[in-house]
């Protein structure tokens, strides 16, 4: 079931998707490596729950949720 990277929790793996935003928003995300087939695992949020930081590639990289609302994801079974 594909959900949204924003609805990811802490310690959650998945597995990019696609990614539904378009112009610079889009171009800036897939640059920073989110794209399709990529693996990652959540490994923080902040307080109040933005941003998400997730492990992908060999670095963390930090996301606001409102950019993570772009991103949807299939999560890992566990």
């Amino acid at each position: 079931m594909s959900v949204s990277l924003r609805s990811m929790k802490k310690d959650q793996k998945g597995v990019v998707v696609s990614v539904n935003a378009s112009g610079e928003l889009g171009r800036r995300i897939r640059d920073m490596g989110v794209v399709t087939g990529t693996e990652f695992m959540i490994v923080g949020r902040a307080p109040l729950e933005d941003p998400v930081a997730l492990r992908m590639k060999g670095f963390t990289l930090t996301l606001r949720n409102n950019e993570a609302d772009f991103i949807i994801v299939e999560p890992e079974e566990s």
